[in-house]
């Protein structure tokens, strides 16, 4: 702290060093990150069998997709000629294996129904960003129209280059709308456009240092490219949350009368305290997703803890040097003058007045009317998160780009005009080698498999089987379904099971369920997801519990209060119902998908509900962290309970909505993304922090802290020591006289003051004037 305000210049010009080194190392961060979803387990019985799948059946898992439409049909000698030279060609591909076509199989499923357009299906080897730079170079050259023949391309690698393109493209469109919108409202805010900039510059920082620290990190490990939206809004969200509370403490100890060094170092201890706070708060939500094994969520660990920690960091350290250096300078420049009414036609009223009178009003009316208003407030969070209860998930595919992606054109037009999933089927895996199997045995396996609901036929070394019977004797294409060490049968889903719907992954379990005495493995999409399910559920118990402990701890020691943290621990956490049931009123059952212009697929992402609970349950702790630590502190400066929180709630009401309308205007901005997922993400998360910063906050944390009374303040002993002695010196304390009982239930009623005649008696909730010798309310 000394450093920071002694010698400011240093710590700029540092601050300034690092982050020119940080636009070098993370300008190509995005050529490191992966488009794939990210959301299998890969220890699962799925992943580990798609790997043995791929080395030895690698045609049976293709991710590249060529649609070939010829107006005089597939079948015509010209166009199967030009055709089948594509096919091979593209066998001859480095990197490409198992290229297989209707024109050199003529299986009827890579045919469409009016017969005009056909598949070559191929699968590209190599990792995730290598099979995407071929599949794009692939796409230059067989892409566009060939004669009589008109490709275009698709399939798994194809969806991910354009998953990966469009949320570059948004993230800047995003950034374009969110800053200078951001901006704006700093400005209205601050009253100061010099002090506007302060939180615009810290975001920027902690945006660039979090893509270089991504950038380090994505060289050791798989992550994300849906990370980066996490970054951009964290990054501004969170530098104006603690920004504005730096800015806004500075300024009060400016008006105290102290030299700016002196009000530098006072708001580093006290309004600094609450940063680090919230920090740790919310590095400690997202941080759990460290514990999933799905690189999904890992990566937003990595991305969102990085930048939590350093808009802190920028916060705690440049923000105070450059208010040592702006002194005064800090509110110059406000535009707010223009709009300034006269009260009675003699002074001017200032927005802080105005604002400051709404407040009151508020909580006196809250807080007089309490269980009315705690009731209406659980009612309504309980009500709008009804729709959850019906929540399916699945896996997120190529519907979740706009629907002018070719990939996802691609795709459109395998579902409706192909049959018998052309390109998507359940993958069973026999680990047996075939020498030492039964070939009984297996052709009585296949047979049960027949007989499950939803399945059409299981194709298979022995021949194909529908309903117990064989339709089809084993053929030249069925022996390429054994190896030395395996064998290999597709379970191809009858017409309108869709490939991850809750159907084919009640097939899954099913098939799984199958009695045999063969070694067997299931693998495809459909099994991705019931394993993702299972390894999400395996370890959410442990991530809620170490979410709601760590909380709970962390509020205990900010306000040396037992009840209040577990009681900000519950309240937080119905915050977020509106969330989980708007998401899927929305995006599940496709309420508002006209408007929003998204495809609704009739389930969620198995791993979305875990990332945006994490997200917006930190962010909610962010703003109970803001509203508590004033709290305690009126406690401790009053000792009166009624006055702390209606104090606590005035005088931060005014933060809290500032930054909770700016992360919401950033959410937004990233909501508007054409990939469904970044959408969800952002309408999600912004819906949760209006309901926390309105409902909750303001409604019912004040009116449910009324009816617990001086209770809320209760702390054991060792737990009161431990606060104290993190607790700013800066702040009075109120000491309570000795009581029977519990002493820590708060002081006994304050005797009502003496009037003087000729002198209005203050109304003691109202905010001191400065200079008058009264204890100035600090932010």
């Amino acid at each position: 702290m000394r450093t920071t305000t002694g010698r400011p210049w240093w710590v700029l010009a540092i601050a300034l060093v690092a982050i020119v080194g940080s636009v070098v190392v993370g300008s190509n961060v995005t050529d490191r990150l992966l488009a794939g979803q990210g959301t299998e387990d890969p220890n699962s019985e799925s992943a580990l069998a798609g790997a043995v799948l791929e080395e030895h059946f690698p045609e049976g898992r293709p991710n590249l997709v060529l649609l070939v439409a010829a107006e005089a049909g597939v079948d015509d000698r010209e166009v199967a000629g030009q055709a089948l030279a594509m096919a091979e060609g593209l066998a001859y591909e480095d990197d490409v294996v198992g290229v297989t076509s209707y024109w050199q199989t003529g299986a009827d499923e890579l045919k469409s129904d009016g017969g005009d357009q056909a598949l070559i299906v191929a699968r590209v080897g190599g990792g995730e960003a290598h099979a995407g730079a071929v599949v794009a170079d692939l796409a230059d050259r067989y892409g566009g129209e060939h004669g009589p023949l008109d490709v275009r391309v698709g399939g798994q690698t194809a969806v991910l280059n354009d998953v990966e393109t469009t949320i570059d493209e948004d993230l800047v469109t995003a950034q374009a709308v969110a800053l200078p919108l951001t901006l704006l409202i700093l400005v209205w805010v601050y009253g100061s456009v010099i002090s506007a900039l302060l939180p615009l510059a810290v975001g920027v920082a902690s945006i660039i240092g979090t893509n270089a620290v991504l950038w380090f990190i994505a060289g050791l490990t798989e992550v994300s490219v849906f990370a980066q939206s996490l970054t951009i809004a964290l990054g501004l969200g969170l530098a104006v949350d603690y920004a504005l509370l730096m800015v806004r403490r500075f300024r009060a100890e400016l008006e105290d009368g102290h030299d700016p060094p002196a009000a530098a170092a006072t708001t580093v201890r006290t309004a600094g305290r609450t940063v680090l706070f919230s920090a740790f708060a919310i590095s400690s939500a997202l941080a759990v997703m460290l514990l999933f094994p799905l690189y999904f969520l890992r990566s937003f660990a990595y991305a969102g803890v990085t930048v939590v920690l350093l808009a802190a960091l920028f916060s705690l350290l440049v923000v105070p040097a450059a208010l040592t250096l702006l002194g005064h300078r800090v509110n110059a420049l406000d535009p707010r003058r223009l709009f300034r009414r006269r009260s009675n036609g003699r002074a001017p009223v200032s927005p802080e007045e105005a604002a400051d009178r709404r407040w009151k009003r508020l909580t006196r009316t809250v807080m007089g009317r309490a269980p009315a208003f705690a009731v209406a407030s659980l009612v309504l969070l309980v009500l709008v998160g009804l729709p959850f209860l019906r929540v399916e998930f699945g896996m997120a595919d190529d519907r979740q780009l706009p629907a002018d992606a070719e990939s996802r054109q691609v795709a459109d037009v395998v579902r409706e005009e192909f049959s018998a999933n052309a390109t998507g089927v359940i993958d069973v895996l026999v680990h047996s080698p075939h020498a030492q199997t039964d070939t009984a045995e297996l052709t009585r396996y296949v047979e049960r498999l027949s007989l499950l609901d939803h399945v059409d036929e299981i194709r298979s070394p022995v021949g194909v089987y529908a309903e117990g019977s064989l339709t089809q004797a084993r053929t030249p294409v069925d022996a390429l379904r054994e190896s030395a060490s395996h064998s290999y049968l597709q379970v191809v889903p009858e017409d309108g099971v869709a490939d991850i719907s809750p159907e084919s992954q009640g097939l899954v379990r099913d098939i799984r369920a199958v009695d045999t005495g063969l070694e067997t493995s299931v693998a495809g999409q459909a099994a991705a997801v019931v394993d993702a399910q299972e390894g999400i559920g395996e370890r959410l118990p442990l991530a809620i519990g170490a979410v709601v402990v760590s909380m709970a701890i962390l509020l205990a020691l900010l306000t040396g209060s037992v009840v209040l943290a577990l009681l900000s621990v519950v309240i937080n956490a119905l915050s977020l119902t509106a969330m989980f049931g708007a998401v899927v009123w929305v995006f599940q059952d496709g309420n508002l998908s006209g408007l929003l212009g998204f495809t609704p697929t009739g389930f969620i992402d198995t791993a979305l509900p875990v990332l945006m609970f994490c997200i917006a349950y930190g962010l909610s702790m962010d703003y109970g962290v803001f509203l508590l630590a004033r709290m305690r502190e009126e406690y401790e400066r009053t000792g009166d309970h009624r006055t702390a929180v209606e104090l606590g709630l005035r005088r931060t009401g005014g933060v809290i909505t500032a930054a909770a309308v700016t992360l919401a205007v950033v959410m937004l901005a990233i909501g508007a993304s054409r990939v469904t997922n970044t959408m969800m993400l952002g309408w999600g998360v912004a819906l949760a922090v209006i309901v926390d910063a309105t409902v909750v906050r303001c409604l019912l944390v004040p009116s449910v802290l009324r009816m617990t009374g001086p209770l809320t303040w209760w702390g054991p002993e060792p737990l009161r020591k431990l606060y104290r002695a993190l607790s700013s010196p800066a702040a009075p304390v109120f000491r309570a006289p000795s009581q029977p009982g519990d002493p820590n239930l708060g002081p006994a009623p304050l005797p009502d003051p003496e009037p003087v005649t000729g002198v209005r008696t203050p109304d003691p909730t109202s905010e001191p004037t400065p200079g008058t010798g009264a204890v100035h309310a600090r932010d």
